[in-house]
């Protein structure tokens, strides 16, 4: 049958016939609509502007950009899964008070940049919203004033931020009173330069004690270690950043990588073939957050022997 019959039916319809023609304009006109949509979509992403931010969000894809235009209500889409990724932090504190890895119940696996924002953030954003994987940022507060922009590039692209402290700090070394300014200062800074006010915290050099935890707790702040180090920010070369992951991921995994601290081109170079080797095995990437929704970690988290000699994070 020819499009033009379905559009237009029987030379003499029924009444019947006639519902029938009605119903099948109207799916057309949704399609249309839809199409519309598509194109003003479509048409936003590609539309003018040199700026970073621009860029990045174009990047985002079509579903990104969707959920950014249904808004961010108490009933949005995004609204909802920040609810339910907080929920999953909240009742991961409940049973730990750290993590290290999440739990294995999918093959996921949450990527994870430290000492940013800096010259690299951008690039990385924008490589990781190109591969449509989440990932999640945690950023010391030094580096704001002069990266405020990278930061705000990573909210645009649905990047989960964390606070790193103000200073890089060595919190183990630290007084009470200095240690809640690290944390506290740094969540602050993070919010005042357009990100959400973060729930997540990961302790540089991997360094903490009772007193941090007890800061945490008090925050509502989860502290989150890792499972994988990329040892990129030894510039071993970008085969071997790529070896150091890919080898060592297993399901509920956390990768430890920078976006700042130095020069990180080679963590650049690295990430797209670490996607695309971890896709290969079947792997999906999260946010931290997502990841301890999806895949809840164990209970009471041990570190192993020996673990971070070389005081990564």
């Amino acid at each position: 049958m020819r499009l033009i019959d379905v559009i237009r039916g029987p030379s003499r319809p029924t009444q019947v016939q006639l519902r029938h023609r009605r119903r099948r304009a109207g799916a057309l006109a949704a399609v249309a609509g839809g199409a519309l949509l598509l194109g003003l979509i479509v048409g936003a992403q590609g539309g003018g502007g040199g700026a970073a931010a621009g860029t990045v969000a174009a990047r985002i894809g079509f579903y990104g950009r969707v959920q950014q235009l249904a808004g961010a209500g108490a009933r949005s889409l995004t609204a909802q899964e920040a609810r339910q990724e907080s929920g999953a932090i909240d009742r991961a504190l409940r049973r730990t008070p750290f993590v290290r890895m999440a739990g294995s119940q999918h093959r996921l696996v949450a990527l994870t940049f430290d000492d940013g924002p800096g010259p690299y953030t951008d690039a990385l954003v924008a490589e990781l919203a190109r591969l449509r994987v989440p990932a999640t940022f945690f950023v010391v507060g030094y580096q704001l004033p002069t990266f405020a922009p990278q930061l705000q590039h990573e909210v645009a692209a649905a990047m989960t931020v964390g606070d790193h402290t103000l200073d890089h700090a060595n919190l183990a070394q630290l007084s009470p009173g200095d240690q809640r300014q690290q944390i506290v200062g740094d969540a602050s800074k993070i919010a005042a330069f357009g990100a959400p006010t973060p729930r997540l915290f990961r302790p540089p050099y991997g360094s903490y004690d009772a007193t941090t935890q007890a800061l945490l707790g008090h925050q509502r702040m989860l502290s989150v270690l890792w499972s994988v180090d990329s040892e990129d920010y030894t510039k071993p070369g970008v085969d071997a950043i790529v070896r150091n992951v890919v080898d060592a991921v297993r399901p509920g995994y956390i990768v430890l990588m920078h976006d700042g601290g130095g020069n990180r081109s080679q963590t650049v170079a690295a990430l797209p073939r670490i996607v695309a080797e971890l896709r290969r095995s079947g792997y999906g990437f999260a946010s931290v957050p997502r990841l301890l929704l999806e895949n809840p970690p164990p209970e009471n988290q041990q570190l192993p022997s020996g673990f971070n000699p070389a005081g990564a994070g």
